[in-house]
Order: structure tokens, then C-alpha cells, then sequence
């Protein structure tokens, strides 16, 4: 199938404004792309692309005083599959992990792994080690949390969720992303967008979207606490530790934003043809 994947964005930035984005596809789906996926920034200088430390695709610019619109449209082929399911893959023990993998045992900025420990142990610690223990991690956390976009706060960490027991949907990813790596399993962040395709539409406008991915056997798997169900046409764009790592797009400066649409849409197999 193919995924008609898009944004604009405006933002008004009173004095000129550096920007970082990370608004292209990940390079482990650059392959998919059917056509360009291309940042458009009016008026923008300075303007250069560059891989970052993750391997995500990132843009930096200078923005001048006034309005700025980020936007793109492209199409991205997927298979139509929901995310794999691997009950019989194995947890790799830390001293056998790929050195690239190790840096998502540790704590960071939204991820309390220290003081987690305790309590991960407590919940999980004897649930077989494997897919199912991250499965288990999952489902807690999507059944002992409540969703509300009232709820989103930037500030919020793994244990401030933990213990209040709501939030957005990267909340739910930041909890379960502890809860795995206090666990001894590699954990990573994930944004991208991620459509109503095979299940019902949402009341609330296109947004992109957070999950996670864990290290097990020799790869990363998709996981995803906030809906805990396999989904189709989800596009990564970018990884990291936790959300300080993946912002979408970073302002260096004063940049009040008046226009955000998001667009993911699944185009029937009978039209596709004619794209």
C-alpha cells in the first residue's frame, strides 16, 4: 500500500530564529520513499542537512523575524502488515549486547532508570525474560494509565507518570522505556506518524506519534504502550533516549507556533496506481 505522509507548520519568530528539525523519514525507511521527502522552509538561510548521533535525518536553518511554514508532502510505500509479533524471541544478556546498544540501559533526561529499578523488579521480575516480559511492561502500562491531552505537561518524567498515573502519549512510552531498561533491556524512544489505517478514526486532529522499540535477539521491535495493539503504516522518523532527543523541531529563540497539521493517510490500492 501506499502512505501519503505530510505536514505545515507555521511559526511567527519576532527575531530571526536558528531551527533544528527532525521532520524527514528514518533512514531505515528512505528505501520506501515513492517520492521526494523534502523540507520546504520559506525564506529560511543557512539551511543544511545532517545525520545526528542517533543516525536520524535532521535540517538546521536560520529562520528570519516575521512567519515561517515548514511543510512537505511525499508518499512512502508500506506493506499493509501491523507490527511484527515474536512471542519466542530471546532477552540478549548485557555482556553479549552490541556496544551501540548498551547507552539504552541508562537513565536519562525523561527516564529514571536508577530509581526505577526497584519497582520494575517488583512488577516484572518473574515474567520469564523475552518477549513477554515486554509484553507484560505494555499492558500495565496501558491499563493503570488514563489518556488525556489535558494531561500533557513537558516536564513530566517515567516515575512523575508512575506515580500519577496519567499523561499523553509519550508518557506512556517514557514509563514502559524505564520499566524495560531498569529491566536490563535496551530501550529506545520512537516518533513518526503513525495513521488511522485499520482502525477507527480518532475525533482529534493527525498528530504524530511516540511508541518505543526494545533490543531482543539481534534486532529493535516495535512496542507501543499507549495503544498495546499491532498497527499498520507506522513510519519511524526518528530515535533516541527519550523525547528531549527526537523534538520534531527546536527552536533556538522566541518561535510562537499558529499552524500545526498533520497528514497520514492510506491511499486505496485502486487509486494508487494512478499516484
Amino acid at each position: 500500500m501506499l502512505i501519503r505522509l505530510g505536514y505545515d507548520i507555521v511559526f511567527d519568530t519576532p527575531l530571526p530564529v536558528p531551527f533544528v528539525t527532525l521532520l524527514k523519514v528514518h533512514p531505515s525507511r528512505v528505501k520506501d520513499l515513492r517520492q521526494l521527502d523534502e523540507l520546504r522552509v520559506d525564506s529560511a538561510t543557512d539551511f543544511e542537512c545532517y545525520s545526528d548521533g542517533f543516525g536520524n535525518n535532521c535540517c538546521s536553518f536560520l529562520a528570519p523575524a516575521g512567519q515561517i511554514r515548514l511543510s512537505n508532502s511525499t508518499l512512502i510505500y508500506d506493506t499493509g502488515q501491523p507490527d511484527p509479533v515474536a512471542p519466542w524471541v530471546r532477552e540478549i544478556p548485557v555482556q553479549h549486547l552490541p556496544k551501540y546498544a548498551l547507552q539504552y540501559l541508562l537513565s536519562s533526561r525523561y527516564c529514571e532508570v536508577d530509581r526505577m529499578s526497584n519497582i520494575a523488579a517488583q512488577l516484572f521480575g518473574g515474567i520469564p525474560p523475552g518477549w513477554n516480559r515486554v509484553q507484560a511492561v505494555c499492558e500495565w502500562v496501558h491499563e493503570n494509565l488514563t489518556f488525556g491531552y489535558q494531561y500533557a505537561h513537558a516536564q513530566k518524567t517515567a516515575l512523575d507518570v508512575f506515580t500519577n498515573r496519567f499523561g499523553v502519549c509519550r508518557d506512556f512510552q517514557h514509563l514502559a522505556v524505564t520499566m524495560c531498561r531498569a529491566l536490563n533491556i535496551p530501550a529506545r524512544y520512537a516518533t513518526g506518524y503513525l495513521g488511522d489505517i485499520g482502525v477507527p478514526a480518532s475525533p482529534v486532529p493527525m498528530d504524530f506519534s511516540a511508541w518505543f522499540e526494545v533490543y531482543l535477539e539481534d534486532r529493535w521491535w516495535t512496542f507501543d504502550a499507549r495503544h498495546n495493539q499491532p498497527r499498520i503504516g507506522r513510519v519511524l522518523m526518528a530515535v533516541g533516549r527519550d523525547a528531549s532527543d527526537v523534538a520534531l523541531t527546536t527552536s533556538f529563540g522566541t518561535a510562537n507556533l499558529r499552524q500545526f497539521t498533520v497528514i497520514t493517510d492510506g491511499i486505496p490500492e485502486h487509486e494508487a496506481a494512478h499516484v
